[in-house]
């Protein structure tokens, strides 16, 4: 099972910008822009496609280990 993580361009730029200094800002916003584009054209069709906007990293673990059916071992 492939996953594919996607985000709103609002939510995408909310986070580069909280990473990215001046002048670096807009060239990372416009690369992050066009790898989106492409990877959601170039994605097999099987693809499922997980939306991470306004959630946890734990709503979207969730998300991925159902979608895949990967549980890994248990507590020891």
């Amino acid at each position: 099972m492939r996953v594919l993580l996607t985000a709103s361009d609002a939510t995408a730029s909310e986070r580069l910008a909280g990473r990215e200094l001046g002048s670096e800002l807009e060239k990372e916003l416009e690369r992050s822009a066009y790898k989106a584009r492409l990877l959601d054209k170039r994605a097999p069709a099987d693809t499922m496609r997980i939306v991470t906007d306004g959630r946890s990293v734990l709503e979207i673990a969730r998300e991925v280990v159902a979608a895949t059916g990967w549980t890994g071992p248990g507590p020891c």
